[in-house]
């Protein structure tokens, strides 16, 4: 499963354990235990991301893959960046 991260400064659903800085997430819906799964992923990948910074700096400024995608995006389905549905947003 791929979850769609973005960075938000508003309500977040996790927040980076190294700087603090909010994100929500975009993801299809999954069982209790997949989400828990993929909530562990997406803390791995923010602690990666300060492998060269501390601050919320360290992280991407536009949305990102959780884990990145190195695929075509025809294959990625919703969790390519900027196909989430507006209400989404």
């Amino acid at each position: 499963m791929q979850v769609l991260c973005k960075r938000t400064n508003g309500n977040a659903e996790t927040n980076c354990c190294v700087c603090g800085q909010g994100f929500v997430m975009f993801w299809d819906r999954q069982s209790h235990a997949e989400r828990l799964a993929a909530i562990h992923e997406i803390q791995e990948s923010l602690r990666r991301h300060h492998r060269n910074a501390q601050g919320p700096e360290a992280h991407p400024k536009e949305s990102f893959l959780v884990p990145e995608w190195s695929g075509s995006d025809s294959f990625a389905g919703n969790a390519v960046p900027g196909s989430a549905p507006t209400w989404d947003l």
